[in-house]
């Protein structure tokens, strides 16, 4: 099955990063974090992707382009000019790198990558910023179990600031609290499986996938949620970057699940 990624946008948010590369090519550690979300589906199998390039998109073929030499241990012999690149840790993956437009918004980008998906029925989803430990597998299973045209892990993100409730009267706090995660709405965290009649919704894809398609199918009850109870981080800001990085430098990175047997999954179905 097909894993196409959309990693087309601009990141402005991220900018201090991304005037110099595409959002998905930032780093953390010391791969893009399009190399990551590539590695957490590989983990489970799922090694065939399709990348919607668009802004700065050569730097993702330049990357493709000599990963082999990037994951190699390269020996030069100056004087016989040749190289010796005969020790690999390149993955075996077979990766689709599609010219999707500049300013393409997210349906026309999966329209535009069609003809890539050939007659397969289902395809992977995501979004080439954010990072999470869900259980593929399991994620596939609900889709097929409830025949839906779209399923989306959703998640509740943890809070970042706490409740304060305060005395109209005189300003006095009358109670203080924590934000935990229950208390949170669920948020689409991408990880999504499709069946191929998404194409039907997408109109002349001049739309956010994320508005007139999504809610066109939301009405005609076509999508479903599958919760994530585990660990999701978008890459929207510095702040996000830098979580990531020190995460992954301690050696505590969730989403690195290709390196352990973290395969369980912490997803609950929807009911």
């Amino acid at each position: 099955m097909k894993v196409v990624i959309l990693a087309g946008g601009m990141g402005s948010r991220i900018s201090e990063e991304s005037r110099f590369k595409p959002k998905p090519m930032v780093e953390i550690g010391d791969k893009p974090i399009l190399w990551h979300i590539m590695k957490s589906y590989a983990a489970y199998g799922f090694d065939d992707f399709i990348i919607c390039c668009g802004y700065k998109g050569h730097m993702i073929k330049k990357y493709f382009i000599h990963y082999y030499m990037y994951q190699s241990d390269s020996v030069f012999d100056l004087a016989q000019r040749t190289r010796d690149d005969s020790v690999s840790r390149a993955e075996p993956w077979t990766v689709t790198l599609a010219d999707t437009g500049l300013r393409t918004l997210t349906a026309g980008r999966i329209l535009k990558i069609r003809k890539y998906i050939g007659d397969d029925e289902e395809f992977m989803l995501t979004y080439g910023d954010g990072v999470a430990d869900v259980n593929i597998p399991e994620l596939l299973a609900y889709h097929r179990s409830h025949g839906k045209i779209v399923t989306i892990t959703t998640t509740q993100p943890a809070g970042r600031f706490g409740t304060i409730q305060i005395n109209k009267a005189d300003g006095t706090i009358e109670s203080f609290k924590e934000k935990v995660r229950e208390d949170q709405s669920w948020v689409n965290a991408g990880f999504m499986v499709c069946n191929r009649k998404i194409f039907q919704y997408l109109g002349d894809g001049s739309d956010m996938l994320e508005n007139f398609p999504f809610e066109w199918m939301a009405q005609e009850h076509q999508m479903a949620a599958y919760k994530h109870k585990g660990f999701w981080s978008p890459m929207d800001t510095m702040r996000d970057r830098d979580y990531l990085e020190e995460l992954w430098n301690s050696g505590r990175a969730p989403w690195k699940v290709w390196d352990d047997d973290r395969k369980t999954g912490n997803a609950v179905p929807a009911c």
